[in-house]
């Protein structure tokens, strides 16, 4: 077994070969999140990440009301309201000035009915902390998986690099959640089905000065969304997919349209650089299997979300629970059989494929160009005329399919 705990220099070297019950690639939500809850369950856990901290810009920071109450039922949820945070009662949109509410979490049956905005890195480290309180669990860091060994056809181990050198780990199973351009995932010879993306987001970061605030979610030429983070705005941008070239004259057509949305934040985004602006390619995407005999995909290793709605993280946390709850009972005992797996995809796949479904339909309101005046476009004129209807995307949003 692996002799130490989560420290920066966890590494396991080719000399010293080790075992463990579950190897996870990936230290993201759903990685931390399965490993946390195995390790509670008193098995020997590997979380592997190839970074060295968490500390990185640009991710998802909702936290929704059921993971929310996965935390309170493991007993983090006090520590985790200790972290910096935001919370959200409703999900509000301006259109061309037009407010509506597009999502009201008030009438949830979670204890919190609130979307909390958190920084990525705190709720990783508040995961990996709780986790690490385990003798079980270990976390190596700066360590890059990016080869699968196999034995009689079975994937029984990962291979790879880590600051000491040349890495290779054994475990009854492999769980790949290391994101969308998974290299284990390659290896494993598992290929993902695309489904259309009609769009992507450019980030960026504005100064916040004292008083000043922007509605979360605005629209009309595109989308914009704000983050509040305490002493400067993160911003996600939506526009068509492919339109950014990251050529220089990118810039001003994008600030152009952030004045037809909102003219107030374009003035503040005028003097942006290309270096400012960061694009994430929006893929559609799952996989039609996400196991082989020995390795199982979760999170965006098996689905890649759209950022519509900031429910990736949720779908990949419940991907986590679901794998703990079928996969733990059987580690305790034995490797999974492909079987056992096919348990975790079929029990997760209809959540996902209704999410995509419905992100795909939310794609064209979110990219739609107008004047101001224009009608608003049907889905939101419903929302409008029927707030009740609020209650369902709340329930939507911040429960899952």
């Amino acid at each position: 077994m692996l002799a130490s705990s989560h420290s920066l220099q966890d590494a396991v070297s080719m000399d010293t070969r080790s075992d463990t019950d579950c190897i996870i690639v990936g230290g993201g939500p759903a990685g931390l999140m399965l490993g946390l809850l195995l390790a509670r369950r008193g098995l020997d856990v590997t979380v592997v990440e190839k970074h060295a901290d968490f500390l990185r810009d640009f991710r998802g920071d909702t936290i929704h009301p059921s993971t929310q109450q996965l935390l309170g039922q493991l007993g983090l949820l006090d520590e985790f309201l200790q972290r910096p945070h935001a919370d959200m009662s409703r999900v509000t949109l301006s259109w061309h000035g037009t407010e509506l509410t597009l999502a009201d979490f008030a009438h949830l049956p979670t204890a919190r009915k609130v979307m909390t905005f958190m920084p990525q890195w705190d709720f990783l480290d508040l995961l990996a902390d709780a986790a690490g309180r385990h003798p079980g669990f270990h976390l190596l860091r700066s360590t890059r998986i990016d080869g699968v060994v196999r034995e009689g056809g079975r994937i029984t181990g990962v291979t790879g690099t880590g600051p000491e050198g040349a890495v290779e780990i054994r475990a009854r199973l492999v769980v790949d959640a290391s994101g969308r351009d998974s290299e284990v995932r390659t290896a494993a010879g598992l290929a993902p089905t695309e489904v259309a993306a009609a769009m992507d987001v450019l980030w960026f970061r504005l100064p916040k000065h004292e008083g000043e605030a922007y509605p979360f979610v605005q629209a009309g030429a595109g989308m914009i969304i704000t983050i509040d983070r305490g002493d400067f705005f993160q911003i996600a941008h939506v526009i068509p997919a492919g339109t950014w070239t990251g050529e220089a004259e990118d810039v001003p057509e994008m600030i152009a349209r952030l004045r037809r949305i909102s003219p107030r934040l374009g003035e503040a985004a005028a003097s942006l650089t290309r270096d400012d602006v960061h694009l994430l390619r929006v893929r559609l995407e799952r996989l039609r299997r996400w196991y082989v005999d020995g390795l199982l995909c979760i999170g965006d290793s098996a689905h890649a979300m759209s950022p519509a709605g900031g429910v990736g993280i949720n779908l990949a946390i419940q991907d986590a629970v679901t794998t703990a709850r079928i996969l733990g009972p059987v580690l305790e005992n034995r490797a999974p059989l492909p079987r056992d797996l096919r348990r975790v995809q079929r029990r997760r796949a209809w959540p996902v494929i209704v999410t995509q479904a419905v992100q795909r339909q939310m794609q064209r309101p979110l990219l739609t160009t107008t004047q101001p005046g224009a009608p608003l476009p049907r889905p939101l004129r419903m929302l409008r005329d029927h707030p009740a209807l609020t209650r369902m995307t709340g329930r939507f949003v911040g429960l899952g399919a």
